[in-house]
């Protein structure tokens, strides 16, 4: 109870819920303007704005009125042996509650409630490489689905004798790319190879980006003359026109070297667009980035946000361990997290980058 009531009071001071009330009452005076419907996607912003803040608003509340029935409960439980388990189920909700809101208080960046761009790339190690990849791409696929996340498979390139070369998918939920930033990095597989004849250990890498899903990106002002612009014949699922034209996209922007690929969509016009959107996102993320460790160069600081910092390793051969790096946080059950359990690492990333 102390602790709960600790992180509580913690909680309180960092939600507001004053200014979360003012924040849904002119939300929801916007909605009641005549034509606000008139411009889909502003509405759809605002609408996802209400119900984000309506949400936390009551999850706070109840939570709320939930611990200050907690203390007339355990009263009631130390004198009736039949309360005893409604007080355990009622801590447990509470407890689950409360770390759910505190984490929300993790997301302080302009983009982290927003949606999530999703790449993941083969790395050194050759089809093994290119097998971690598409596990990699699973277990990120499988962890959004737990959040229930929407997510679409925008892009897959196979590789040549197994696994991807690469794959991008869009993660859409509430602070998809807050929590997703936590995986961007490289992780390290150690195993026995499938594909060896003689059984040898083996090492791997996959490389995770992630970028924010912008839909209002003015900002970014790019060349056509900067852009090189492939077609080639989608594959894998998608209906009755793949591996049929040519309408699978692809688009590398030479100043940068960005690289963004679609092939989900029906045409290659759609493609295209998509594939636009996409650039346009990667290349805001890379600037923010950029500024982020400009920022900690002046103060003298090393900031460690880099594609090729080494995240993570996942051991299943002569031991089952996974290792976080940047935590040190540990768990033996390997399966489960390539199953998609990334929930205590990613929190005591955000945790220990909060300060």
């Amino acid at each position: 109870m102390a602790a709960i009531q600790t992180s509580f009071e913690r909680l309180r001071a960092s939600t507001d819920p004053d200014a979360l009330a003012a924040d849904a009452t002119r939300l929801e005076g916007a909605m009641q303007v005549d034509g606000f419907w008139d411009d889909p996607a502003a509405a759809a912003r605002v609408n996802t704005e209400y119900a984000r803040a309506t949400r936390k608003l009551k999850t706070y509340t109840d939570l709320a009125g939930d611990i200050e029935d907690l203390d007339g409960l355990v009263e009631l439980a130390a004198e009736d042996d039949e309360l005893a388990g409604e007080l355990t189920e009622q801590l447990a909700s509470v407890e689950s509650r409360l770390s759910e809101l505190e984490e929300e208080r993790l997301f302080s960046g302009p983009y982290d409630a927003g949606d999530a761009l999703v790449t993941v790339n083969a790395g050194a190690g050759g089809t093994d490489a290119q097998d971690w990849a598409e596990m990699v791409l699973r277990m990120m696929m499988r962890w959004a689905e737990s959040r229930r996340f929407k997510v679409e498979l925008l892009e897959a390139s196979d590789g040549e004798e197994a696994g991807i070369k690469s794959a991008t998918f869009r993660a859409e939920g509430e602070n998809a790319y807050g929590l997703f930033n936590a995986e961007q990095g490289v992780h390290r597989l150690v195993r026995i190879s499938p594909f060896d004849a003689q059984s040898r250990r083996q090492t791997a890498f996959a490389g995770v980006e992630v970028a924010p899903v912008i839909e209002d990106t003015g900002d970014v002002v790019i060349d056509s003359d900067d852009l090189q612009i492939d077609t080639y014949r989608a594959s894998g699922a998608g209906g009755q026109h793949v591996n049929k034209t040519d309408s699978a996209v692809r688009i590398t922007h030479r100043p940068t070297g960005i690289v963004v690929q679609c092939q989900n969509e029906r045409s290659q016009s759609a493609n295209k667009e998509t594939a636009m959107k996409m650039l346009r996102s990667k290349i805001l993320e890379r600037q923010e980035r950029e500024r982020q460790e400009e920022i900690a160069k002046e103060k003298g600081e090393t900031l460690d946000v880099n594609f090729g910092s080494q995240i993570r390793s996942y051991v299943l051969h002569p031991y089952t361990m996974v290792k976080d790096h940047r935590t040190d946080r540990e768990m033996g059950d390997a399966q489960r997290v390539l199953d998609g359990d990334l929930d205590g690492f990613v929190r005591e990333y955000l945790l220990k980058s909060a300060g």
